[in-house]
This record gives structure tokens, sequence and C-alpha cells, in this order.
């Protein structure tokens, strides 16, 4: 078993919730600037709060009412729309500025070491902007369908959420999440190497009805081309396979509500299973076509770069991936002992199957309880109980999905996909655990 220790710093308390500049090194030529110094964390999010440990009769917490048992709280009117408690204020999206920060192109990552469950929070969902965002009215928006179908139209809003509706839990990941680790760059914790993915219910109409509509040529018609409304029109192409099973959506509902104005508000693609990039935000077209579209954000961009310098293309599916999340970078044990090991697995090829769980780099695993809802092309959340006896420990988390693929090592990913690329990496992520109870980033070959 080779290790090649990634250098991600030590987590240090600063103000406003906020570490200092970690100092990360990459150990690939040409990659050192690109992350040094671009990572700021919260501090208050990564520290696993300590076990609350049993106290002799007489604790003041419990013999003295506090204030709030003993004076009215505030009405409902004091929120109307409901917020996170001030004492969460430190579990946010945050944002590389290493990263595509270029006017309104940014990623923000979703802080996957502070949640619970499936389901990611609307306001703590990642973003992927190329050229920023923006709040459309819904009164102006329209969807236009055109291309090879029998009649040519456009929708309002109105009349697209007159159709019958469906509402699907699925996964989105961006192609570049864990990105920065092809190049063994050592950014801190999982919500910047992992941070790129969220899960949420979609509400929305099945693309299938709205081409039926319009008398879409499924014979000739085997792509369709989206485009988005925003300031980079972003296009993607997407077979018509997958809209003929049904999973497309036209979806403008998220989480019970409305879709967020980052999300896409009125009106977004959903893909289930491919790449980010292709749930187009700000939908305002759709063509039928007869061949792949050849579009900038699919010809030089999201597209993988093999060792023998030829380029994969259309390579959209998110492959079987997880990671941990507690323990995981940027946290701390406080004490040996009982501790749970938590994560979440996915794959766009369908449901999880089993995740297995090592202690120690990979050489043993054990199995871990999947906990339900399990559902295809969504995030499933596992526990592993484990008892730690202080030493130090190599955590790692391998999925299995129902079609049988298995999440590869570093070793056996680079031995096909080489170093080069950015996108689509799904190999196992290892973290280690110090004496001291801190948790760092590194790679297990």
């Amino acid at each position: 078993m080779a290790i090649e220790y990634a250098r991600p710093g030590r987590v240090r308390p600063a103000p406003e919730n906020f570490l200092s500049d970690t100092d990360i090194e990459s150990v690939q030529n040409g990659r050192r600037d690109f992350i040094r110094k671009a990572f700021v964390t919260a501090s208050a999010a990564m520290v696993v709060p300590a076990v609350a440990k049993a106290q002799s009769a007489g604790d003041p917490a419990i013999l003295n009412l506090p204030e709030w048992t003993t004076s009215l709280g505030m009405p409902v009117a004091t929120h109307p729309y409901g917020m996170p408690s001030q004492y969460e204020r430190g579990l946010v999206r945050r944002e590389s500025p290493g990263l595509t920060r270029v006017g309104g192109s940014s990623v923000s990552f979703t802080p996957l070491q502070g949640l619970f469950g499936i389901i990611t929070p609307s306001g703590l969902h990642f973003e992927r902007h190329h050229q920023g965002w923006h709040d459309i009215d819904p009164a102006r928006h329209r969807l236009m369908i055109n291309g090879l179908v029998k009649t040519e139209a456009v929708y309002t809003m109105d009349d697209i959420m007159r159709l019958p509706s469906v509402s699907r839990i699925h996964f989105i990941e961006c192609g570049a999440n864990t990105g920065m680790e092809w190049g063994n760059v050592a950014v801190p914790t999982v919500q910047y190497t992992h941070g790129m993915i969220a899960c949420s219910e979609f509400t929305g109409v099945p693309l299938k009805l709205i081409l039926d509509m319009c008398g879409a040529d499924y014979k000739k018609g085997r792509f369709v081309l989206a485009e988005g409304a925003d300031g980079s029109s972003m296009t993607r192409t997407i077979p018509m396979e997958l809209i003929e099973s049904g999973e497309v959506l036209v979806a403008y509902g998220q989480n019970g509500e409305m879709l967020r104005p980052e999300n896409g508000y009125p009106l977004r693609l959903v893909v289930p299973g491919v790449q980010g990039v292709s749930w187009v935000k700000w939908l305002r077209r759709i063509e039928v076509g007869d061949m792949p579209y050849g579009t900038k954000d699919e010809a030089i961009h999201y597209i993988d770069l093999m060792p023998d310098g030829l380029h994969r293309q259309y390579t959209s599916t998110q492959e079987v991936k997880s990671v941990i999340t507690t323990p995981s970078g940027g946290q701390i044990l406080l004490d040996k002992g009982f501790h749970n090991i938590s994560g979440i697995a996915w794959s766009g090829r369908g449901k999880i199957e089993r995740v297995d769980v090592s202690v120690d780099g990979g050489i043993n695993w054990m199995p871990a309880r999947l906990e339900t809802p399990v559902l295809s092309k969504a995030i499933t959340r596992f526990n592993v109980d484990w008892t730690w006896d202080g030493k130090p420990a190599i955590l790692q988390s391998r999925a299995v999905d129902e079609t049988g693929h298995v999440q590869p090592s570093y070793g056996q990913l680079r031995a096909v996909r080489g170093t080069s690329s950015i996108y689509h990496n799904n190999a196992i992520q290892s973290w280690r655990l110090a004496e001291s109870g801190e948790v760092s980033n590194v790679q297990v070959l």
C-alpha cells in the first residue's frame, strides 16, 4: 500500500467563524500556485463537537432554569420565511477564490460535513455559474420547442405549471467535483473535495410529455439541445434515450417550493445521473436534432484528457462514488472510544448496492449500514459503528452500485485515466486520523 501525504495544514480558529488561509501545496508541478492560499474554511462547522460527558448531580444547566424557560419567545412574524439558528451560521456554502472567479463565473461548495440524511437544504445547494445568476420574472419567461417537431411551440410558465407534474429525488454533481484531487492538490475539507454535489426533491413536467405534445420525430431526432437564458447561453446536448425513459424533467420546484434564483428559477432541466452542466438552468429552449451539437461547453470543456493526449467527449454519466463526511478533513476527534462513521454514496447508473468502510487504508473492509430510503440516482446515507483506540488510522469508503460498478482506488483510476484530467474523478477518498484526533486529507494509491 503506497501512501502519498497531502498537506492541508493545521486547522486553527479565526475571527468571524473563519480559519486563516491554508497553505496548500500541490505535489504536481504547475498546479502549486493555482490553489495555494485559495481556501478559507469555517472553523465552527469543521470541528466535531465534544460528546457530552456524564456529570455529577448539581449541573447548573439542569438546576437553574435558563431565560428561555422563564420568558416569552418571539412571535411567528419575526421571520415570515424561516431562518436557521444563529448558532448554525458557520454552516454555509463557501466559494473558492482559486477556481474560475472571473466576473460572474464562480463556484460555491455544499458544507457536506454538517449535513444529515440525503436532502440538501436549498440554501446550502452548491452553485456553479458561468455568467452569474439572475432572478428572472416568471411572467416574462418562455420555453420554446423547435427543430424536428411537427409543431413548434412557445410555453409560458402558466402553460407548463398546468401540465401533469411529478416529484422525484435526485443528486446533481458537477463533472469537476473532486477535480483538484487529480493532481494530489491538498484541499483541506470534504466541503472542498466533494462539495459540488447536492440532492433535492425536484418537481416538474417530464420533458417527453412536452415533446409528445409538439410531435417530436423520435426516429430522426435522437438528440436535443437545451439552452439557458443566462448571459453565457449555456447549451448542452442531451441524448434522446434519456428523455424517452421519462426521467428528464422540466422542473420548477425544488424541496417543496419554487426553485431558488441561483438554481435556475423559474425553470431548469433535471437530467438524473448526468453531470450538472447538462442540468441547464433558466431553461428557455429545447431543439430536437439528429446529431450531437458540439457546443463550446461540450467540445472544449467538460471533456476528459486521456494519457495518449486524446479527449473523451460526452462522458456525462457520474460514476459510482462515495465519501466519508464525518470524521473528515479539518475535524477533530476529542477523545478515543465510540464514534459513528458517516458518509454519502451515489451513482449515475442507479441505486447504491453496498458501501464498505476501511479504517486501515484499504487493507480490511467492513460493511456499512445503508440508511433508507435507497433511491435510484440519489444520495444514499451510510453509517458504521466504530471504536477508536486512539492510534493513527486512515478512513476510506468504497461504494458499489446495482450495475456492479465498484468505486476505484486512485491507482486503478490513474492507470486508465492518467493524471492530467479535471473531470469525473470518482476515486476512493482517504482521511488520515492522527493520534491527536486531527483529521486531514491524504491519498492512498
